[in-house]
């Protein structure tokens, strides 16, 4: 009997804890996109979450980094399951546009998986002005097996682009897929009708026009 009561304890302990962590996560990404990274302190972050003690993201996560990071984690893995199967479905397939979809859809149906208001699209435009966090947010998307795995499918098929050229777009994508996936988060959040009316429209625009980006011709330097 002293030993169930135990279990409980813990089991309850454990779910309470986990609680904690998960209304500081959503409470610090919440902020962040509001307001920056650099606007919001750990403090704020505690009080907004509810949290009696101040230290309390420090005691859960660390230093901001730490909070960063573990923010872009907990959205990662979800995507890293469909992507996985997509990329799976696309494996053979030599259409750039096959492997640009593995890339987009992940991100727009976790958003769209969760409801409303979100907040991760314009956390991650915050993220991107800093090039600290920006580091952290490469690190954790490079470190899925299924992104490694989608970008080799990509380079099979893109045509033979100056190391240059191709590093150039490469870096075109990215923005890309960040600010227009934040654009039609705020457009939401603010009541604001967007552009393309669902998010599934809007992985087919970005699709569309990441496609179109990869395999534009290039201006040869004279």
């Amino acid at each position: 009997m002293v030993i169930a009561v135990t279990g409980v304890g813990r089991t309850t302990r454990a779910e309470q804890v986990g609680a904690t962590r998960s209304r500081i996560l959503t409470t610090a990404e919440r902020l962040f996109a509001e307001h920056g990274l650099y606007a919001v302190s750990n403090r704020q972050i505690s009080a907004a979450a509810g949290q009696g003690n101040n230290a309390a993201v420090g005691y859960h996560f660390g230093t901001k980094a730490d909070l960063v990071r573990a923010i872009v984690r907990r959205r990662t893995a979800p995507m890293e399951a469909l992507r996985l199967e997509m990329a799976a479905d696309a494996e053979s397939s030599r259409e750039v546009r096959d492997w640009v979809a593995c890339l987009v859809r992940p991100v727009t149906a976790h958003l769209a998986s969760l409801g409303g208001p979100t907040w991760f699209a314009r956390f991650s435009a915050q993220v991107m002005t800093d090039p600290a966090s920006r580091r952290i947010l490469a690190e954790e998307a490079l470190a899925t097996s299924s992104l490694r795995r989608v970008v080799n499918g990509l380079d099979r098929c893109l045509p033979d682009l100056p190391a240059q050229v191709r590093a150039e777009r490469a870096d075109m994508v990215r923005h890309l897929m960040v600010h227009v996936c934040a654009e039609r988060e705020r457009a939401l959040a603010e009541g604001a009708t967007p552009t393309r009316s669902t998010w599934d429209e809007t992985a087919t625009g970005l699709v569309d026009a990441i496609t179109g980006l990869w395999t534009a011709p290039v201006t040869r330097r004279s």
